[in-house]
């Protein structure tokens, strides 16, 4: 049995170890962002400290320095509220199970575990039309090796509505080409699901597949050097792809084109083909239905048949409520 008092370094090494990799057994991404988390914070307290990771102790990390941090974190990394509410939780991670195995920093950990989480504005969902995703799969350049996989890889995430992380690891045992034409796609937290494929994209994996190494554990897609594709990749093989089919379709240019859009444009397309929100919720891996909803509400086309289908109430319109009192009339105009 631990110690009820454990050094700092031996605790936050203990917590990776033993909680998340052992106890919870989360993902490599989750263990990714949380290690990236605490060396950005270690930097930070370093220059406002000049004490080093090893040498720091819980009460170093307070509340006020966290709060600090959060702070830097927006104003000057530039980093967005959702960006600074997901370092926050690793950081709350930490101070629940610190709480625990060492009691005596109960004080500062409830200090630290009232901080909220900063609101912000969910932009709204962008997606491409029919047209637009024509464009997108005719502009890559098949005469070239990396044109022939931009194409299948576009292909790959508009059929599948995949996320960047779940195409860029996939291997070739994961495709199911030969037997039911699906992917099997390696989720958040762990979770596995397997997408059908049209026969075009299956066609078009199939021969793909006679120009790389066909083991069961080489990526799907790789870069030139034989490794897995990285995010990164993706995002500026799409950015060619994008500037390419502009030509064809110029409204593409004047937004802001991601993996993720790709992915918002399959949940719209499924929808609008009125697929059931709940498939849609299967197909994407949504483990909450209600954030499938979103894109209902993104529908504009949904919302005015829905409108259609109500009595026009005409130029008829409701008196406005007027406030006779001096601290409603001051309520009323906020």
């Amino acid at each position: 049995m631990m110690p009820p008092e454990i050094g700092f370094p031996a605790l936050l090494q203990d917590f990776f170890q033993r909680r998340l990799i052992a106890e919870r057994g989360v993902s490599a991404h989750t263990i990714a962002s949380y290690r990236d988390t605490f060396e950005l914070l270690f930097r930070y307290v370093e220059q406002r400290t000049g004490r080093t990771a090893s040498a720091l102790t819980l009460e170093d990390l307070d509340a006020p320095m966290i709060l600090a941090f959060l702070d830097h974190l927006e104003t000057e990394r530039g980093n967005s509220s959702r960006t600074r509410n997901l370092r926050l939780t690793a950081i709350r991670s930490f101070w629940r199970y610190a709480s625990v195995r060492d009691p005596t920093s109960l004080p500062i950990a409830q200090r630290i575990l009232a901080i909220p989480t900063k609101r912000f504005d969910r932009p709204a969902l962008d997606f491409l039309s029919r047209e637009e995703v024509e464009a997108l799969l005719d502009a890559p350049d098949r005469s070239t090796w990396s044109g022939q996989r931009d194409a299948v890889l576009f292909a790959v995430l508009y059929n599948t509505g995949a996320r960047v992380s779940e195409v860029t690891g996939l291997r070739i045992a994961d495709v199911l080409v030969d037997r039911a034409s699906a992917l099997l796609l390696h989720g958040k937290g762990r979770k596995q699901r397997v997408v059908p494929l049209w026969k075009s994209t299956a066609r078009r994996l199939r021969a793909w597949f006679k120009h790389i190494d066909r083991s069961p554990d080489s990526p799907v897609f790789p870069n030139r050097a034989g490794q897995h594709l990285s995010r990164s990749g993706v995002e500026q093989r799409l950015r060619v792809a994008i500037t390419k089919a502009s030509e064809r379709c110029p409204s593409l240019l004047a937004r802001p084109i991601s993996p993720h859009t790709l992915r918002h444009t399959t949940a719209m397309h499924l929808l609008q083909s009125g697929v059931d929100i709940t498939v849609i919720a299967l197909w994407l891996g949504h483990e909450d239905t209600a954030t499938t909803h979103l894109y209902v509400e993104a529908d504009l086309a949904m919302k005015e048949a829905a409108l259609r289908r109500l009595e026009d109430p005409g130029p008829r319109r409701p008196a406005r409520f007027k406030a006779r009192d001096r601290l409603l009339a001051f309520l009323e105009a906020l």
